[in-house]
């Protein structure tokens, strides 16, 4: 409360708004886990009161929809797991200690990490998720080395605002790979005749303009949110400093463990069987095999090759082919599971409470509703709070896509809306309301040892900060 007092007489409005909001969400946030089982309840409830559904048929919808997207859960994981491995690799902890070691401000470490975050969304999520909590974390570090005070809590949004703001329309977003992946369940529903390729989602003029004007923005948010020195909490305040220097980087560098001796070894070497482990020739050609498969798809296809298991399958070789070591691989593996155990427990809750919402019908009624009152010029925007307000409920973009998609895209056509720039509009909601449930926080919870409430008011208030920003740029940019 002391900080809330000393900020409610200093600083700019945007810092005393968050350092306000900050407070109260410190106070009052649950879990993730909690938060994901208050989120059931309430669904359950307002399916009997406005869908008519009686109990037993919400349970029943709730356990039906436990383990519809397992395929999309597993593609989930694989994302986040991939972009774990890739993160943690040596030489890239190295390369972004250097970088954090740029910023001579505590606004130029929160801005420095927030930009790279949401550029590297746009790339692949779960790379930006990875990479900005490593990145938040070594930032944190070497600002404590240096004697630079930077509020922690905000360096971990900054860390997290790629996954608030660019990744479902880059080229790991989920709604614009399934259109764009042949055979998919809105031609099979007759909703589209064919698939839509990324040229016009991703790559459309319209998609891309909105990704550098939105990283401006929040990148001003973020410096304005910036507390001063004397209103900060650096990071030994929330990790020991003894935990924190304990070892040189996050990674492992791969020299150091080719040079582990293991126990069953003989005086001379390692046995064949620990070679072969190993062996580079035998990681390192599959490694290019795969790599050279993505290459003749892209080749083949151009961009609409791009879908969601394209993107795991490149990014599971890339990786394998910076370490080549099969057994080391298979290691830092080992190591992402933590990072993805979050994910796995609560994304059948999440799709329980999705399958509520599409089993009693309420999904549709929501989006029906908003979807009414929208003519050609205001239906981006509308498209857009359809998504926000479901993600709040169900925070995976494309297994709400797979429910909410064919009357988004129905209606889009029904206005004349391109059925690219419905998709985008769409994306932008559904991204924007990751900033105040915690769910996809949760590897970053891990990584940086930050609980949820210490870190959201200021993701509240980035996401407030950013509704007239994004109502304008919907309604005005061309597409």
């Amino acid at each position: 409360m002391e900080d809330a007092d000393r900020a409610a007489a200093t600083g700019n409005v945007i810092e005393r708004l968050g350092n306000r909001i900050a407070n109260v969400v410190e106070r009052w946030m649950p879990s993730p886990f909690l938060f994901a089982i208050i989120l059931s309840y309430v669904v359950f409830a307002v399916g009997i009161l406005v869908e008519g559904q009686g109990p037993t048929e919400m349970v029943q919808h709730w356990y039906d929809g436990f383990w519809v997207f397992l395929t999309f859960a597993m593609q989930m994981v694989l994302i986040i797991m991939t972009g774990f491995v890739i993160a943690y690799h040596p030489r890239v902890n190295d390369a972004l200690q250097r970088l954090a070691t740029i910023p001579n401000s505590s606004k130029q470490a929160v801005v420095l990490v927030g930009v790279v975050s949401m550029v590297l969304a746009w790339v692949h999520w779960g790379l930006s998720l990875v990479v900005g909590a490593i990145f938040a974390r070594e930032m944190g570090k070497a600002a404590y080395r240096e004697g630079l005070t930077v509020h922690y809590p905000l360096l971990c949004v900054a860390g997290y605002m790629g996954l608030g703001l660019t990744w479902h329309w880059g080229l790991s977003g989920s709604a614009p790979l399934l259109l764009a992946t042949s055979g998919n369940e809105f031609i099979e529903l007759g909703v589209i005749d064919e698939p839509v390729g990324t040229g016009a989602t991703i790559f459309s003029s319209y998609a891309l303009a909105l990704t550098a004007l939105s990283i401006l923005f929040a990148a001003t948010v973020l410096s304005l949110l910036t507390p001063a020195a004397e209103r900060s909490r650096e990071i030994t305040a929330y990790i020991p400093e003894s935990e924190l220097f304990e070892s040189t980087a996050d990674g492992v560098d791969d020299d150091a463990a080719d040079d582990r001796t293991p126990a069953n070894s003989s005086a001379g070497g390692r046995v064949p069987a620990e070679r072969i482990d190993n062996s580079r020739l035998l990681g390192g050609g599959i490694a290019l095999t795969g790599v050279a498969v993505i290459g003749w798809e892209f080749a083949t296809n151009g961009l609409a090759a791009l879908d969601l298991n394209v993107l795991n399958f490149g990014f599971l070789f890339a990786g394998l082919a910076l370490y080549t070591r099969p057994a080391l691989y298979r290691d830092r593996f080992g190591d992402a599971a933590d990072a993805a155990a979050g994910i796995i427990l609560l994304f059948p809750f999440f799709a329980g409470i999705q399958g509520m919402m599409s089993g009693s019908g309420l999904a549709e009624t929501m989006a029906e509703g908003l979807l009414a009152v929208s003519t050609t010029e205001t239906f981006p925007i509308i498209a857009w709070l359809t998504a926000a307000v479901v993600n709040l409920f169900v925070p995976s973009g494309g297994g709400e896509w797979i429910v909410l998609g064919p009357p988004v895209l129905e209606a889009a056509q029904e206005v004349g809306v391109p059925v690219g720039q419905a998709t985008i509009a769409y994306a932008v909601g559904d991204a924007h309301t990751n900033l105040l449930n915690p769910f996809w926080a949760l590897p970053l919870l891990a990584i940086t040892k930050i609980r949820a409430r210490e870190m959201f008011g200021y993701a509240v208030t980035m996401l407030l900060a950013l509704l007239p920003f994004l109502a304008v740029a919907l309604l005005l940019l061309p597409y």
